[in-house]
C-alpha cells in the first residue's frame, strides 16, 4: 500500500508508509464503499435512500464531508462504526474552517467566521452548543469522548493566522501550519478511537506533518489560477525559481526539482512514521487510513 496524491502540473507525486496502517479492511467494506453515492449525488438523495423521517444534523455533517472532502469521507466510512459519526462531526467541523478563507471576499468577515467557531467551542464546553448542525454533531462527539479542547482550539487559531494570504517564509512554517490543523485533527481521531499512546501520537504527528505539505503541493495549480502562491520561499529561493515560474505552470528542471525538494520532506515525515509502526497499538490504525490507497 501507498499514498498517492496528484501534484496535477508536476504529475503524480507518490509516498508510501508500508508497515503502518498495513491491515486491509474486510473486503465487504470496499464494496460498501464503492456502492455508495458519488459527489454528484444530491443530500435529497442520501436522504431518501437512509428512509423517512431520517434527516438531520449527522447527515448534514455527512453530506458537507462528501462533497467538500471525498477523500475523508471515504476513510470515515472505514472507521468502527461507535466511532463514525464523531469522526464525521470533527471533519465536518474542519470543513467548515478550512472553506471559510475561499469563501469570504474581505478577511473582516473571514475573521468574524472564525470568531464564530471560537464562541462555539467554548459554548459546547459549557454544554451549550448554537443551533447548527456541525456544532450540535460536535457537541455530541465532545459529550462522548471527552474530546480536547486544545485540539480544536489549535485548528481555529491556525486558521485564523491562514487568513493573512502570505507566503510560507520556510519548509518550517508549513510543517507548523500542518501540526496545528492535520496533526490536530488526527489527536482528536485518535481521542474518538479511544486510544492514548505516546506512539501512535508521535506517528500523528509526523502523518499531520506529511498531509499538510503534499496537501499544499496538491493545491498550488488551484491557487495559481487565484494568481496566489504558497510553497515555502525558501526551497523557491534556493532552486532560482520566481513566483510567476509557478503561476506558468513553467516546468523545467528548477521547478521540478522545487517540488521534488518539498515531497522528500513529506516523505521524510513518512518515513518517521513508518519507524513507530511496531509500537502503534492496532486499534489506531483507522485513524491514518487517509495515508494509504490500495493499488
Amino acid at each position: 500500500m501507498a499514498a498517492s496524491v496528484q501534484g496535477s502540473a508536476w504529475g503524480p507525486l507518490r509516498v508510501g508508509i508500508p508497515g503502518l496502517c498495513c491491515r486491509r479492511p474486510p473486503l465487504g467494506l470496499y464494496a460498501r464503499v464503492r456502492r455508495l453515492p458519488g459527489p454528484e449525488v444530491s443530500g435529497r438523495s442520501v436522504a431518501a435512500a437512509s428512509g423517512p423521517g431520517t434527516w438531520g444534523t449527522d447527515h448534514y455533517c455527512l453530506e458537507l464531508l462528501r462533497k467538500r472532502d471525498y477523500e475523508g469521507y471515504l476513510c470515515s466510512l472505514l472507521l468502527p462504526a461507535e466511532s463514525r459519526s464523531s469522526v464525521f462531526a470533527l471533519r465536518a467541523f474542519n470543513v467548515e474552517l478550512a472553506q471559510v478563507k475561499d469563501s469570504v471576499s474581505e478577511k473582516t468577515i473571514g475573521l468574524m467566521r472564525i470568531q464564530f467557531w471560537k464562541k462555539t467551542v467554548e459554548d459546547i464546553y459549557c454544554d451549550k452548543p448554537p443551533h447548527q448542525p456541525v456544532a450540535i454533531e460536535l457537541w455530541k462527539a465532545v459529550k462522548r469522548h471527552n474530546l480536547t479542547k486544545r485540539w480544536l482550539m489549535k485548528i481555529i487559531d491556525e486558521r485564523e493566522k491562514n487568513l493573512d494570504d502570505k507566503a510560507y517564509r520556510n519548509i518550517k512554517e508549513l510543517e507548523n501550519y500542518a501540526e496545528n490543523t492535520q496533526s490536530s485533527l488526527l489527536y482528536l481521531t485518535l481521542e474518538i478511537l479511544g486510544i492514548k499512546d505516546v506512539h501512535a501520537d508521535h506517528a500523528a504527528s509526523h502523518i499531520g506533518k506529511a498531509q499538510g505539505i503534499v496537501t499544499c503541493l496538491r493545491a498550488t495549480p488551484y491557487h495559481g489560477s487565484r494568481r496566489k502562491v504558497f510553497l515555502p520561499m525558501d526551497i523557491c529561493m534556493l532552486h532560482g525559481v520566481s513566483q510567476e515560474d509557478i503561476l506558468r505552470r513553467n516546468r523545467d528542471k528548477n521547478v521540478r526539482d522545487v517540488i521534488y525538494d518539498i515531497a522528500s520532506q513529506a516523505h521524510l515525515h513518512l518515513k518517521h512514521a513508518r519507524s513507530f509502526h511496531k509500537s502503534v497499538p492496532v486499534k489506531a490504525f483507522p485513524a491514518f487510513l487517509q495515508t494509504i490507497h490500495t493499488e
